[in-house]
């Protein structure tokens, strides 16, 4: 019996580990927005002021 539950706590957290690394390579997919007269720098991950030439 103390096999099982070992083996069960095991599988399911292996489960729920797998689970969660599956889901977290989206995050740098997702588009970033700033305000208005701002953009995105992907080099310090911020939003930034627009520069006019």
């Amino acid at each position: 019996m103390k096999a099982k539950i070992v083996l069960t706590t095991a599988a399911l957290t292996l489960a729920s580990a797998m689970s969660v690394q599956a889901g977290c390579g989206k995050h740098e997919q997702q588009a970033m927005s700033c305000a208005d007269g701002a953009t995105w720098d992907s080099a310090t991950k911020t939003c930034v002021p627009q520069t006019t030439s």
